[in-house]
């Protein structure tokens, strides 16, 4: 049982990385261990699965999946999606510096945190971190675009942020963000808004049977290298996720609020909230490092 609470607690930071645009959830199952075990769990979800349910029973196809672990992940995941949807949004609206902040400093130490699994930084290695760097990098800066909300582009939208969310560095949210479509996806979630979500969550089971597939046997046969791709991911993610922006243009969302629609990195403003800015960047690179312990005693992540 107290495995099970640890996989849903460590599903509900997940979560509540996913819902923030420019942090990946797939950063959090890196530092917390998990990372392998679920690209393997999610990619055991095939056709060799429905084989065992036929001839040897439930329990035997539930084994295969690492079921129990993917219902306590999955669990903690939905759970913060839903319950702090609402939070992380009033924060991006009223303390979006603050909230930044925390995420740049959690992101710098998780880079570390990856870095130091490689066992060895050649020339390949290097060439890698620099091309994932280069590439998210590209992907922060890109401009956002609005994209009418149709069904058929909810399920796309799904299957294409679902990869982005478990690869450590690039945001599902903000890929959706890049699509014009992270507003109404975080308005169907905080409306309930059925088919939307159900759309949505079909594209992205489609998506991510298909990319974990693929990583998983990357990460298996390429570890070294794909290590270093998903550590310049972030390295680049950070041009999104820092702190201090010029809004250089703005937007009206679905409840009448006006946004920040295009931003670009500024000087930090040293103001009343800078120390608290700072402060919560530190508590970020603490997290991680408490994330990385906790993840190293947790006996599911052998």
């Amino acid at each position: 049982m107290m495995e099970h609470l640890k996989i849903f607690l460590k599903g509900m930071a997940m979560g509540a990385a996913d819902v923030v645009p420019g942090v990946s959830g797939g950063t959090i199952a890196f530092i917390t261990g998990i990372y392998t075990r679920l690209l393997d769990a999610i990619s055991s979800v095939n056709l060799e699965a429905l084989k065992k349910l036929r001839a040897e029973g439930f329990k035997s196809a539930w084994a295969h999946i690492d079921g129990t672990f993917l219902l306590a992940l999955g669990t903690g995941i939905l759970t913060a999606i839903i319950s702090l949807a609402k939070v992380i949004h009033h924060l991006l609206m009223t303390h979006p510096v603050m909230l930044w902040s925390f995420f740049f400093g959690l992101i710098i130490a998780s880079c570390i945190h990856i870095g130091r699994t490689i066992p060895q930084w050649r020339v390949k290695e290097i060439g890698m971190l620099l091309l994932g760097a280069v590439v998210a990098a590209f992907i922060s800066l890109a401009s956002p675009t609005e994209t009418a909300v149709t069904l058929p582009i909810v399920f796309a939208a799904g299957s294409i942020a679902i990869c982005a969310m478990i690869l450590p560095g690039i945001s599902g949210s903000f890929i959706l963000l890049l699509m014009g479509l992270y507003t109404p996806v975080i308005a169907a979630i905080k409306g309930f808004d059925l088919p939307v979500l159900l759309t949505f969550a079909a594209g992205a089971g489609l998506g991510l049977l298909l990319f974990s597939r693929l990583l998983s046997w990357l990460l298996h046969h390429y570890a070294s290298v794909v290590l270093a791709l998903l550590t310049g991911f972030m390295v680049g993610s950070l041009v999104k996720v820092w702190p201090w922006k010029e809004t250089l243009s703005t937007r009206i969302n679905s409840k009448g609020e006006e946004i920040p629609f295009v931003q670009q990195m500024a000087l930090p403003v040293f103001d009343e909230t800078f120390v608290a800015s700072v402060i919560l960047m530190f508590a970020g690179a603490i997290l991680v490092i408490g994330l990385e312990r906790f993840g190293s005693n947790n006996s599911a992540e052998k």
